[in-house]
Parts: structure tokens; C-alpha cells; sequence
């Protein structure tokens, strides 16, 4: 430890104060060059003054000497180091260009780096015990690992975890993530069999598309639970002045988060109950809930949580309430939930909750306990521990007022039984840790390959390029569209009233007019469409009075032509669209097209690249996506024609990273079999960014 202290009180007497205390299995040497003894350890000088190998060095010293501390180290040969010492990348320019020239020469050194400005790290395995962080509290040993980008949140977690009787296997503090980021750690932690599961705070996700690639494959092995800060404005300015990392739109996160199968919680508490249910129960394997009480208002409180929160539940089968009334007394309610009233004994509870684990129609089981006087809580404990042995459904317990397991629910803890202090938290540790399992349980998906994608006609379009960016104009739009095998009703492109003529009579009648222009954004609002033109008259009529009413207006300059369209065919209009963001590139967004995009803003988003089930799910995922299905006399529609049309959009924006922003609206979706048509579309481009690292 370079900059350890003999001076309790300071961080750099507690880390190396922690070290010693909580019996690291390995030596420790402090370095200091002004003490030859450091809390009754033999100091060192310089790093290179240890006679022996060094693995980790851990940095607590004046900013400005941590450059030249990284030098000793790559030296003497030090594979990791932890770099306590703050003032780097979250104080501003100078602070970053330091920053950047120690992760410069860590990486020369071919070593890694936690930090700089963090908490540090925490292991409790029995075979390392290594607290080396200034934090007052050791966990207890479990298998948990844990992830914070907050140093001063990692020092409340770890009491947290404590008092919850959350059991940690390792702890990291992020700080900066100049070198190792939480994309390192998910890998490492997925490897990591003693690893459960893996809770992350994050304040910003360095590289999301790693991230989420990581995810995806460890979530399917063992689940992380995520809360993220900065999903508001005002929060997402707080995190980058915290940290100096940019927050990305929070539909943007929820999108990847999902796709990926991350469980993503509102608060910290929310985390450490998902903590509790996964890290000790099997992941549920449907949304079917029993209800054990021995009080009725608490049991009508958690159906009603959980049945808003999407968990149902089912009447027991016959078997189940028969064998109940065996041994209920006759006031006991025995439908689901089960009331055995407050007089019911600890027994009672074993033999309840044994014969609702067996139910075919239970996925999971709530047991709740209000604390009556004839009743001890210990030997309700002990008794669910009893009547859950061997179970393979998950058993969650609702202590009234009681959060975590503390020491006088022991059996709990030694069970493995998650406990809430009210139903309402525990409904919503469940509904997540449901639809985790629905996500296990459900294939993988593919990005398949594609028909009729010609990337090289895109190429032409791109010419001109500027870093402003610019619209495409109409029948850029369409040959980009086109070649990506997008359909599209027969279009014509006119800057004159003969010209709109003639354009008609060679697609055939009816038709539609549509302004042209790259400035006017929405043509509704100049009244820029008309429809159903029959006659040539009335194309150039249609042409004549467009131009007059936008000359009214003062907009005529803005008018860059007209485009002639074949009338679509009567089908459903919905809408996909493409909006980038800084941070997570572009998001594919699908919902109900017309103006009803704007009113309801009924509209999924997803992170590309989707794979076949993504773009199902965006179509499953709409409020109105029981319109796609038919609605009252109306024809469904061409489910797998708009899957096939978000998967080209996919494609279309992982070829052409310039595109900044995309609006298919209407899309007209036909009747089966029978296609869709995009009837409208804006695109602009602009010069794309390098891709982030993968790091």
C-alpha cells in the first residue's frame, strides 16, 4: 500500500488499518518514506525497496504523485493497482489529461487499474479476505459480487448489505473506470462460479454495445440487476457532473438493458430485495403466486401487489384445499390466499406451505407473519424452513416490519429465505425476478440474413456529407430505402405542374400529391397532401394550389418540388423510426403510425442489432398491438412483413452509420400475405462518429 498511514481516521490508515483487521490471507507492505513502521507492519521507502513479489498495489497518495507511483510499480513489476487518490477525470481538462497519461502508462506496463478516485475493492473469500477499501464495514461472505461507480454509495451499500444479511463475495468501486470498466467485470463475474449474482450501480455505461453483448450471454447463465441513475434530466445532469460521464436517454437504457435480460430496479433498496430473492431462491419458472397468512388485511394487501404487478393469483387445486381443512380450524380461509387466522401455530405454517409448494398450480409462494402474542417469530421461521426443505419453487417471507434476516430469524438465513418488511416490496422483487425467468425461458433469437440488399446503392447518396448534416432529399430517400429492399408505392418526383402531370398519367390513377421540401418537417401542417386524384386536371390543380397556399404563408422558397405516389392500398398505418444518440447510437422505434405517433406516443424502442425476436416483441410491446391483430371488423395485419421491415431497418442502420435520423409514417401495413408499404419517410444524415472502444 503506497501512502499508508499510521494515523487512524485518515482513508489511508483505514484501508490499511482493514487489511490487517479483517485477516488478509496474503502479506501486506506499506510504503511510506517517512515512516519505518506503519501500524506495527515494517515500512518500505519505495515499492521497489519489498523484497518480494508484489501483486496489488493499492494508491492513496497526493494526486500529483500518483503518475510517478504508477512508474515504481510498472517497474517492480506489479501486475494491478488500485488508485484510491481523486482529482483526476471528474475535476475537469487537467485532470483528465493526468488521468489519461496514468492509464497511458498502465497499459504500457501491461498492468490494470480500478480507479482512480474509488472506494476499492473487497473480496471475502476464505482464502483472501481482502478489505481494501476505507469502509467501517466487513460483509458477510455469500455470493454476491457488487459494483458501484459511487465510491460514497459503495460505503452505504456495504453497511446495507450487512444489515440485510446479504451475503458479498466481492465488491469493486469504479470510480473514474479509467482502465477496468463494469464491462470487465460483468465477464470476469460471469466466469465466476462462486458468483451468483451481479449487482451494478452505474451513473453511465462507458460502452453499451459491449455491454450489452457481454450481458446477453451472462445473463443467461446468472442474473445481473442493475440501477442506473440519471434517468431524469436533472439526473442525468448530476451523474455527469459527478462523474464526467454523459447519461444516455433512459429509453435508450431501458431498451438495452431488456434486450439483454438485465433486471433493472428504481432504487437501491429495490436492488438489495432482488439481491435477497436470486441470490438464495430459484429463479421462478411462471407468475403463479400462493399467498400463506395468519392475518387477512396484510394477505388482501399482498394480492392486490401482486396482482398489479402482473402475478396472478390461481385457485389452489381441490387436493391442496382439502388436505388445508385437515388441520385449519373452521374460521381459516383456505382459497388462495390462505388465511389460517391469527391464532395458527408455527406448525400450521410448515404444513401449509409444504402442501402449497406441491401445488401444480403454484410457481411461488409468499409467506407473510404479523407478530401475534401466542405466536414467536423464531419458530415461524424455523418452521417455514422446515416446510420448504427440498422445494424447488421459490419461498419468500414478509416479517411485518422486519427488513432482511436478522440474527433472531436464524432459520431464515440458514434457509436461504429472503424476507420484506411489507408484501408490497416483496410482489415487486417477485414480478422481476418472473419476468427474468420469461426471459430465460425464451429463445435466443437471430439476426438473419436478408433478400434483396444492395448496400452499394446506398453509396451514391452518402456524397455529400457534411458534419452539419443534411436531409435527403425524396428520391434519395427512396433509392437508400430501395436498395434495402424496403417497399414503397410506385413514386414519381416533379418540380412542375406538367411535370406532376405526366408523372401521374405514367404511375396510373388514383394518386396522391405530396410536398417536397427538406425544411417542412410535417406536410399536414401546410396541408402539403392531397389524395385520390383521379384526373390529370386535378394533379396539376393539386400542384397549383399547394404552391399558392405556401406562398400565403410566406413559405413558397421552402417548396423543392412535389412527389407523385400511387394510393396505397387501405391497410393499418404504423410508423418506424430511427433517432441516435450520443452515447448508445441509433434506437429503432416502432408503434401506431398517422398522427397518432405524436397524440399517444405509443411507440417501443429497441437497440440494434435485432435479432428476429426483438422486432416480434416491439410489435407485442405497443399498447395498440392488438390493433395489428384485427380490431373490430377490421383486417390484421402483415405481422411478418413489418418483423421483416425492422429487421432491413436494422440492417439499413448498421451499414449506414450516418444516418441520424429516419421516420417511416405511414407505414401501411396490408393483410397477411400481402406486404407493407412505406408510404412517407424523412432521412438525415450526417458525418458518423468513430465507434467507441469495446473495452
Amino acid at each position: 500500500m503506497i501512502g499508508a498511514s499510521r494515523r487512524r481516521g485518515t482513508i489511508a490508515g483505514e484501508i490499511f488499518h482493514n487489511l490487517l483487521a479483517n485477516d488478509f490471507a496474503g502479506a501486506v507492505y506499506p510504503v511510506n518514506p517517512t515512516a519505518a513502521v506503519v501500524q506495527s507492519v515494517k515500512a518500505y521507502p519505495t515499492v521497489g525497496d519489498i523484497p518480494d513479489e508484489v501483486d496489488l498495489a493499492l494508491l492513496v497518495v497526493p494526486r500529483d504523485k500518483v503518475l510517478a507511483a504508477v512508474e515504481e510499480c510498472g517497474q517492480k513489476g506489479v501486475r494491478a493497482l488500485v488508485v484510491i487518490s481523486a482529482g483526476f477525470g471528474e475535476t475537469g481538462a487537467e485532470g483528465r489529461a493526468l488521468q489519461d497519461a496514468i492509464t497511458r502508462k498502465v497499459r504500457g506496463y501491461g498492468m490494470r487499474m480500478v480507479g482512480p478516485n474509488c472506494l476499492g475493492i473487497l473480496n471475502t473469500a476464505e482464502d483472501v479476505r481482502l478489505d481494501a477499501t476505507f469502509a467501517p464495514t466487513w460483509p458477510p461472505a455469500g455470493n454476491v459480487a457488487f459494483s458501484s461507480q459511487s465510491g460514497a454509495l459503495g460505503l452505504a451499500i456495504l453497511d446495507y448489505a450487512r444489515d440485510l444479511g446479504i451475503g458479498v463475495r466481492q465488491f469493486v468501486s469504479m470510480g473514474n473506470k479509467a482502465d477496468v470498466s463494469g464491462n470487465d467485470l460483468v465477464s470476469y463475474w460471469g466466469a465466476d462460479p462462486t458468483v451468483k449474482v451481479i449487482l451494478l450501480y452505474l451513473e453511465s455505461l462507458g460502452n453499451p454495445r459491449r455491454f450489452m453483448d457481454l450481458s446477453r450471454k451472462v445473463s443467461r447463465v446468472k442474473p445481473i440487476v442493475v440501477v442506473k441513475s440519471g434517468r431524469t434530466e436533472a439526473g442525468a445532469r448530476a451523474a455527469s457532473s459527478h462523474t464526467g460521464a454523459l447519461a444516455g436517454l433512459d429509453v435508450a437504457v431501458d431498451a438495452l438493458l431488456g434486450q439483454a435480460g438485465v433486471i433493472r430496479t428504481d432504487t437501491i433498496e429495490e436492488l438489495f430485495d432482488m439481491a435477497m430473492l436470486l441470490g438464495n431462491q430459484p429463479v421462478p419458472k411462471g407468475s403463479r403466486v400462493a399467498i400463506l397468512t395468519n392475518a387477512g388485511g396484510p394477505g388482501i394487501m399482498a394480492s392486490d401487489a401482486c396482482e398489479s404487478r402482473g402475478l396472478s393469483l390461481p385457485r389452489l387445486s381441490p387436493k391442496t384445499e382439502q388436505a388445508l381443512l385437515e388441520f385449519l380450524p373452521p374460521e381459516a380461509s383456505v382459497k388462495n390466499p390462505v388465511d389460517m387466522i391469527a391464532s395458527a401455530p408455527a406448525s400450521s405454517y410448515e404444513r401449509a406451505l409444504g402442501l402449497l409448494l406441491a401445488d401444480e398450480q403454484i410457481d411461488a409462494v409468499l409467506v407473510l407473519f404479523v407478530p401475534p402474542i401466542v405466536t414467536e417469530p423464531a419458530a415461524v421461521a424455523t418452521a417455514i424452513r422446515q416446510g420448504a426443505a427440498g422445494a424447488e419453487k421459490p419461498v419468500l417471507t414478509c416479517f411485518m416490519g422486519t427488513h432482511g434476516v436478522p440474527e433472531a430469524l436464524s432459520s431464515l438465513r440458514e434457509g436461504r429465505f429472503p424476507s420484506y418488511a411489507f408484501p408490497e416490496a416483496a410482489a415487486i422483487a417477485l414480478s422481476r425476478a418472473v419476468s427474468y425467468g420469461r426471459w430465460l425461458a425464451r429463445p435466443a433469437g437471430e439476426v438473419p440474413e436478408l433478400a434483396d440488399v444492395t448496400p452499394e446503392r446506398a453509396q451514391p447518396v452518402l456524397k455529400d456529407v457534411s458534419d452539419e448534416g443534411r436531409w435527403l432529399d425524396a428520391s434519395e430517400v427512396n433509392e437508400l430505402l430501395g436498395a434495402y429492399g424496403i417497399a414503397m408505392p410506385a413514386t414519381r418526383f416533379a418540380t412542375t405542374m406538367r411535370e406532376a402531370g405526366e408523372a401521374a398519367e405514367a404511375i396510373g390513377f388514383p394518386v396522391a400529391l405530396k410536398l417536397m421540401s427538406r425544411e417542412i418537417t410535417h406536410k399536414s401542417d401546410v396541408s402539403g397532401v392531397v389524395l385520390g386524384l383521379l384526373r390529370r386536371e386535378a394533379v396539376e390543380d393539386a400542384f397549383a394550389g399547394l404552391r399558392m397556399r405556401l406562398a400565403e404563408q410566406g413559405l413558397d422558397s421552402k417548396m423543392d418540388g412535389v412527389v407523385v405516389q400511387a394510393m396505397a392500398q387501405r391497410g393499418l398505418e404504423t410508423f418506424v423510426g430511427v433517432t441516435h444518440d450520443a452515447q448508445f447510437g441509433p434506437l429503432i422505434g416502432f408503434g401506431m403510425g398517422g398522427v397518432s405517433v405524436e397524440v399517444w406516443k405509443d411507440v417501443v424502442f429497441r437497440v440494434p442489432p435485432l435479432t428476429d425476436l426483438d422486432a416480434r416483441e416491439m410489435l407485442d410491446g405497443i399498447r395498440g398491438s392488438c390493433l395489428l391483430d384485427g380490431f373490430r371488423g377490421e383486417p390484421p395485419a402483415d405481422r411478418e412483413a413489418l418483423v421483416d421491415t425492422l429487421l432491413r431497418i436494422s440492417r439499413l442502420v448498421a451499414d449506414v452509420p450516418e444516418i441520424l435520423e429516419l421516420d417511416i409514417n405511414p407505414l401501411i401495413a396490408l393483410p397477411p400475405g400481402s406486404g407493407v408499404l412505406a408510404v412517407d419517410a424523412r432521412i438525415r444524415i450526417a458525418k458518423s462518429e468513430p465507434s467507441p472502444s469495446r473495452r
